[in-house]
């Protein structure tokens, strides 16, 4: 399957978008947080990961999907619900735990949700995997329209949900795609240090389901196997994975010194969005003209989102005790 000309136009742009809404956070996050980094310092507060290498994952998968269509994402999820259509000044309050964000603050970075979109993410290892399945036996349950995607990372592939989840959604035949993030470290432990296959596609076969491997961490490539992944599960039959080598050109989170990495292989890591670029140009599909006018306009749209949310009021303090369970059982 081959992308139209737009929809690679599309993935540029929403690539770009991502990157430069990443590149702006960090900037943001680290006001206040040296010369001593200071985690709990600055406009924001708490851990921070950043997805920045990764874009080609979220572009790739998503350019197949509607608002109807579930995605469960993980503790770095922002190029996901950028491609997902998540409002992106209800994020970007989010994230500064405003009370315009998409859970009034009380979320954060990790724990995204929009609901118009059918969005969220968890800071939880592989905590969507069960949700995902949840949605899409809703879906056959109700004869309803709709996929649902769980991304994880290499290293929630190790945890029992990820096999609890493909198992039960074979069984089911259930309309819905497990997609891994293979960015090779699971925090600061090397993939080849913790799981036994080397690649976690193969695993797929053992739940009688297809698995695709992208390699390289393509564009298009992505685009092809999570075409082939949806439309199977839109037509009834049944789950499907997709392991992309990816790369994450950030440490972990935000401050991460990453001394554990090799020497030398950080540098060599190719950042996509200049490849995929490329490859436009040479192709036809962009200019230098639109290319800038594209950017001017992704620019454009981050900055009024960094405004929305630094113009917009936290929550009171008596809101703390809005949306909890008290001691007799009732929601407040």
């Amino acid at each position: 399957m081959q992308p139209t000309a737009e929809q690679r136009r599309w993935m540029y742009r929403h690539m770009v978008l991502s990157r430069y809404l990443e590149e702006r956070i960090e900037a943001l996050y680290m006001e206040g947080k040296t010369p001593v980094f200071n985690m709990a310092k600055g406009p924001i507060p708490g851990e921070m990961h950043l997805s920045n290498g990764q874009e080609p994952c979220a572009v790739g998968v998503c350019a197949h999907l509607t608002a109807d269509d579930i995605v469960t994402a993980t503790h770095r999820p922002h190029h996901i619900a950028v491609a997902k259509g998540v409002d992106l000044d209800a994020m970007v309050a989010e994230i500064f735990g405003k009370a315009t964000g998409l859970s009034g603050g009380r979320g954060g970075h990790m724990h995204l949700f929009d609901g118009e979109v059918n969005f969220s993410c968890s800071g939880i290892i592989g905590e969507g995997l069960g949700p995902a399945v949840g949605a899409a036996l809703s879906r056959q349950m109700q004869g309803k329209s709709g996929v649902a995607v769980a991304f994880i990372g290499e290293g929630a592939a190790n945890q029992g949900a990820f096999h609890e989840a493909l198992n039960l959604a074979a069984v089911w035949k259930l309309p819905v795609v497990f997609v891994i993030e293979d960015n090779a470290w699971g925090i600061s432990v090397a993939k080849q240090a913790s799981t036994a296959v080397p690649r976690n596609a193969a695993r797929a076969e053992a739940y009688g389901m297809p698995g695709h491997h992208v390699a390289d961490n393509d564009v298009e490539g992505v685009f092809a196997a999570a075409g082939e992944a949806i439309a199977r599960a839109r037509e009834g039959l049944g789950p499907s994975l997709i392991e992309i080598e990816t790369v994450r050109l950030a440490g972990h989170f935000m401050g991460d010194g990453e001394d554990y990495r090799p020497k030398g292989e950080k540098e060599g890591l190719a950042d996509p969005i200049p490849r995929y670029r490329a490859a436009l140009l040479e192709a036809g599909l962009l200019d230098e003209a639109a290319d800038a006018a594209l950017v001017a306009e992704a620019h454009e749209r981050v900055e009024a989102a960094i405004r929305f949310a630094q113009q917009s009021d936290f929550l009171p303090p008596e809101a703390a005790l809005e949306c909890v369970f008290v001691e007799s059982g009732e929601q407040q």
